[in-house]
């Protein structure tokens, strides 16, 4: 900005304007100024004023006001004493930003008054607002950031661009053709001509967050027309501040609200786990590549048995990626990445003795004994789970289903309705009452309902985490009917969840096909011809001898 000396000239070149009466703020003048020579001074302040001289005085028709209104942003601290009385219709929208109507003109723009709004109603107002707002032409820009994060962009000379932020979703469509995921976006107004956003879809939302609050701070400082340094999450069709300015020191901070907090611990961790199509880049078909870090991973483990967790991770992408090339696993190769992956699974929730791991074409690697210290992980509880099924591992099952619960309920990055699954599985294996079972499975469903939904995004839950817990309904009713019609829904939604996505976690549909595992062996007709439950798995024929835990 200016220095002090530049300052105190700019204020005096303003002074013989200012007997008006009025109080004319010269932030956005100053701005201009900075750019320019000082010796153009005194031409810019003549210029401003004279076009705040031009500007509207008030008494437009109510038609003139529908025709030229926008919605728009300003500034809290815009909104003096003095003008909030004329402006009661005006609102804070967040921390930091109040909302108001504005009159669009060939020189200026007027705030509008309770006067104007009653002219013209109120109603008829905001509609008019909204739709010469979303006219309001922008250029649109991705940026990549720090990580893997991405924003979008928008910009342009209209000093509405930021307002647009009002209406985001309605904004991102008609910017990009995509509306924005129901967990919202992060988005930024530094000043009048830019909105950043970033739609929150994975793990990259902690990168998004940190760039956004850098990107902010620095355009609201270049300006002109300075709006918010906030970073701001867009939910639901309203706008939290992530940032804290302490009032005293001028220190930021950002401090996402509880519900966002959670979402974003649950979207790294399904991130990280390749669970998420948006954020899936890894190509199935690299399975010499997977094949060499899973090996690397077990062979570590002898002097680093912290990484027990990583090498389960890693062995069950491979497990996965096999059946890119091989959909009905009927490759020896395919089956001992299953096995590993099994080992290594109930050897992280259970511990178990010295046993070889074998990864094909003559490479073994030694899995060390290891003890039982379960980490509170509950979806890679459930991977090991469902990985024991598919292959029919009877005493690892009753293993896992001793892993206490209470250890796995601390797992902060999943929904209250996975520790639910836990239970009613857990319960449904150690032959508890089916009352039991019933009652916890109810309380499952209860709470994988949209809106109680804190921690993963919607989509996935609906068409990929949920499934199982519908096909295990219809198992334990022993509907053969209506399992085969949920089995076969299940699967559809999980290819349409990971559409052309080449991740390995999208070749195997891992939950749906643990229940119809346990189906097929109940004596249920399922088809073993199924996309994404591989065919020699399913019927047990590729099924083989794995080393004892």
């Amino acid at each position: 900005m200016l220095t002090a000396a530049q300052a105190a000239r700019l204020r005096a070149l303003a002074a013989p304007y200012a007997r008006d009466g009025h109080d004319h703020p010269l932030t956005n003048l100053a701005h201009a100024c900075r750019d320019v020579p000082e010796d153009r001074w005194p031409e810019l302040v003549a210029a401003h004023f004279a076009r705040l001289r031009q500007a509207s005085t008030g008494g437009e028709s109510a038609e003139e006001l529908l025709r030229d209104v926008h919605a728009r942003l300003l500034p809290v601290e815009s909104l003096t004493p003095e003008l909030a009385g004329a402006m009661r219709y005006a609102r804070v929208v967040a921390d930091g930003l109040v909302f108001v109507h504005a009159l669009d003109g060939p020189t200026s723009v007027r705030i509008l008054t309770d006067d104007d709004v009653e002219r013209a109603g109120l109603e008829e107002l905001g509609q008019a607002a909204y739709a010469n707002l979303m006219r309001v032409p922008v250029e649109h820009e991705e940026v990549s950031i720090e990580g893997r994060a991405r924003l979008h962009s928008l910009y342009g000379d209209s000093p509405f661009v930021a307002s647009k932020a009002l209406f985001l979703s309605a904004a991102a469509r008609q910017i990009t053709g995509e509306p924005l995921p129901d967990t919202g976006a992060l988005v930024v107004v530094p000043n009048r001509h830019l909105l950043a956003y970033h739609p929150i879809t994975d793990g990259s939302v902690v990168d998004a967050v940190n760039g956004l609050a850098s990107y902010a701070l620095g355009a609201h400082e270049d300006g002109p027309g300075a709006l918010s340094p906030r970073v701001y999450w867009w939910h639901r069709g309203g706008l939290t501040s992530l940032t804290v300015i302490d009032p005293d020191t001028r220190t930021f901070s950002l401090q996402p609200p509880p519900h966002l907090l959670g979402l974003m611990k649950g979207l790294v961790r399904l991130d990280r786990a390749g669970r998420l199509a948006a954020a899936s880049t890894a190509e199935a078909s690299q399975v010499t590549e997977l094949t060499h870090t899973t090996a690397e991973s077990i062979a570590r483990l002898a002097g680093s048995p912290a990484g027990l967790g990583e090498a389960f991770a890693s062995a069950v992408v491979l497990a996965h990626a096999h059946c890119a090339a091989d959909p009905g696993a009927a490759h020896i190769d395919t089956w001992d990445a299953w096995a590993t992956a099994v080992q290594l699974g109930s050897a992280l929730f259970t511990g178990g003795q010295p046993q070889e791991c074998h990864l094909g074409e003559d490479l073994v690697r030694q899995l060390p004994a290891t003890s039982a210290e379960p980490p509170a992980d509950a979806r890679a509880w459930l991977d090991a789970l469902y990985l024991a099924i598919v292959c029919r591992q009877k005493d690892r099952i009753g293993r896992l289903c001793q892993v206490p619960l209470a250890t796995l309920s601390r797992d902060d990055t999943v929904d209250e309705y996975v520790v639910h699954w836990i239970d009613t599985l857990q319960s449904y294996f150690c032959e508890r009452p089916m009352d039991d079972v019933v009652e916890k499975l109810l309380a499952t469903m209860n709470t994988s309902m949209p809106e109680a939904l804190t921690h993963a995004p919607k989509d996935f839950v609906n068409r990929v985490d949920y499934q199982p817990v519908a096909l295990f309904h219809r198992l334990i009713a022993r509907d053969h009917d209506a399992f085969a019609k949920t089995l076969t829904e299940a699967l559809a939604d999980h290819g349409a969840y990971w559409g052309t996505s080449t991740a390995p976690r999208a070749r195997v549909a891992l939950g749906p096909l643990a229940m119809a595992s346990i189906a097929y062996d109940h004596g249920f007709p399922v088809a073993t011809d199924l996309p994404y439950a591989p065919a020699y798995l399913l019927n047990r024929e590729r099924i083989e001898v794995i080393p004892p835990a």
